[in-house]
């Protein structure tokens, strides 16, 4: 395991060979990061691959982080490994939901499949890619589940209907009601009504 301070050096020159592609690196929990501009993106990956001191020629994933309160609010994060290094690193680019993130098939085809999960479960759009669609959700499925901003419970219910013998799409009904906690004593539970065979237990203390 490569340490902070190799990290640090590696960041650098990084940073250094690619120019103004790269804005800054930085290290913690031993990984190192690298921020780019999205759309010099390919260019990027394809110097980790070939530059012979680095050669990150392994792909490990391809997936964003949303942070909706930020203008740009997904960071576009690709993991590689170079054998070489026995290091990994971190490249992050932001984008908003209207950013043109140039693919890197051309680079890495194993980016295929993670490119499209990426923009499946966030949103995010990649120019260039040959299969643009979805890959996980169903069809006909609306927004992108893994951005902070939708709901848990999903738009559509999908259930198999014995009686008409097909898939049924409905709209997602929340049936049953509030139940009554009592926040203040998590440990007692909520009060209620005592109920035979309780006095057995003795008095609460």
């Amino acid at each position: 395991m490569a340490t902070d301070e190799a990290l640090n050096s590696l960041g650098e020159k990084v940073v250094a060979g690619l120019g103004g592609k790269a804005s800054g690196h930085a290290v913690a929990f031993n990984q190192l990061t690298v921020t780019v501009q999205a759309e010099q993106i390919v260019d990027v990956v394809r110097y980790l691959r070939d530059e012979p001191s680095l050669r990150f020629i392994n792909i490990t994933d391809v997936t964003a982080v949303d942070h909706p309160g930020r203008e740009k609010r997904f960071d576009v994060v690709y993991h590689f490994l170079s054998p070489t290094l026995n290091t990994r690193i971190r490249i992050r680019a932001e984008a908003d939901e209207t950013t043109l993130v140039p693919s890197i098939i051309d680079v890495f085809p194993g980016a295929d499949w993670f490119e499209r999960e990426t923009y499946d479960l966030y949103g995010v759009i990649f120019t260039g890619h040959p299969d643009m669609r979805r890959i996980l959700t169903d069809y006909g499925f609306e927004g992108h589940p893994l951005r902070k901003d939708f709901p848990l419970t999903g738009f559509v219910e999908v259930r198999y209907d014995d009686q008409e013998k097909r898939v049924l799409y409905e709209p997602v009904r929340l049936n049953q009601e509030f139940r009554k906690f009592d926040f203040l004593s998590p440990w007692e539970g909520a009060d209620y009504p005592v109920l035979p065979g309780d006095e057995k237990a003795g008095p609460k203390t």
